[in-house]
């Protein structure tokens, strides 16, 4: 299977940071740091969504619901049930969460704490993590076309490649 990411498909919709999509089409997401782009799938239906999180918590804002992992996990929720998707049919992958500045630890590991938000959110939504590429301290650009089953390819900053 081709897993070359060098040069991003030209119909695939941009999730930049705080934002999210919903549907069938080819999604992607790039510089991907501390940063999570979380994707979920319908195995029943074949719709999906991505988000690109950015911080674990939204202190109760609501301008940008992508931005943070409450609300990012509550809109595709929202999007995704709303097109017929059930929890007990979608499955979840993470990809992200560096630790991009090694100087930095504890509460300023943004990357830490946004993989173990995320990960809180899905358990009390019973949604499956079926697939990661987290942590480490590279960054990551992640694709990913829910038409085209669960196959989510992910490229690190190294060039590296690899399909979670």
């Amino acid at each position: 299977m081709d897993v070359n990411l060098s040069r991003s498909d030209p119909k695939a919709i941009m999730i930049g940071i705080g934002d999210y999509h919903v549907g069938v089409e080819p999604m992607t997401s790039i510089g991907l740091g501390s940063c999570i782009g979380l994707i979920l799938h319908d195995t029943r239906l074949g719709i999906g969504g991505m988000a690109h999180i950015m911080l674990p918590e939204s202190g109760g804002k609501r301008d940008r619901p992508g931005k943070y992992a409450d609300t990012a996990i509550e809109v595709l929720m929202k999007e995704l049930t709303a097109k017929g998707c059930s929890k007990k049919t979608l499955q979840a992958k993470l990809v992200g969460g560096a630790q991009m500045f090694a100087n930095f630890s504890g509460n300023l590991s943004i990357g830490l704490r946004n993989i173990e938000a995320i990960k809180m959110y899905l358990k009390n939504y019973e949604i499956r993590i079926t697939g990661e590429d987290i942590g480490g301290n590279k960054g990551r650009t992640v694709t990913y076309c829910a038409a085209n089953g669960f196959i989510v390819r992910v490229r690190r900053a190294d060039g590296a490649c690899s399909e979670i």
